[in-house]
């Protein structure tokens, strides 16, 4: 019987970039289709990514765009998301609204070339991987991550220098499983990211 292919879907931080040179980093990999996970899908300082602006810039190209930011942004209006005012990511993926998000890019993945958006120019240093990527492995799809200069990053790879990052250089603890390790190391980098929400002046 012939094996299935598994589908692949991309991450992409517009940064500080030019609308011109991230469509370039879109067509590279040929993405026809933008999803947009930014809780607040504006930029202060890179109007060009404001959701209008850029849903226009897109559009000149035959990209579409979707906004998932209810459904798979970091900063979730459930106050069942939060402990002491910061987000938990546990809590976060049992919900309701981030389940339907996560099933939506599994069927667009099917008729699409989809690239998850948000902001940071790292993807370690973003929910789309340390949150919404690794979901998307659990539900058997493939992940790279589109990189500034242009290189596409595995998801494992990503893990394996997300394993350097913390300090761990990839080597495996005596007393952990492969699986144990990748788990510290994923709440490791959310204790740094995850949303925190400040005390009410």
């Amino acid at each position: 019987m012939e094996s299935v292919k598994k589908r692949t879907v991309y991450t992409i931080g517009h940064s500080t970039h030019e609308i011109g040179n991230y469509i370039s980093l879109l067509k590279r990999h040929r993405i026809n289709a933008v999803a947009d996970v930014r809780s607040v899908p504006y930029s202060r300082y890179y109007p060009q990514f404001n959701r209008e602006n850029l849903t226009d810039s897109l559009h000149v190209h035959s990209i579409e765009y979707v906004f998932l930011g209810k459904e798979l942004g970091a900063r979730p209006d459930n106050p069942e998301c939060y402990e002491n005012r910061r987000v938990k990511y546990r809590l976060l993926v049992r919900t309701k609204l981030f389940r339907e998000g996560i099933e939506w890019v599994r069927k667009g993945s099917k008729h699409k070339k989809i690239a998850l958006m948000c902001a940071e120019k790292d993807p370690l240093d973003c929910h789309r991987t340390i949150l919404v990527a690794r979901e998307l492995v659990r539900v058997k799809l493939d992940v790279e991550h589109i990189l500034a200069d242009g290189q596409a990053e595995r998801h494992d790879i990503a893990m394996k220098r997300l394993l350097e990052q913390l300090g761990t250089g990839g080597h495996r603890d005596l007393f952990l499983t492969k699986e144990e390790l990748m788990d510290k190391a994923y709440a490791a980098k959310e204790r740094r990211i995850a949303y925190s929400k400040k005390e009410s002046a």
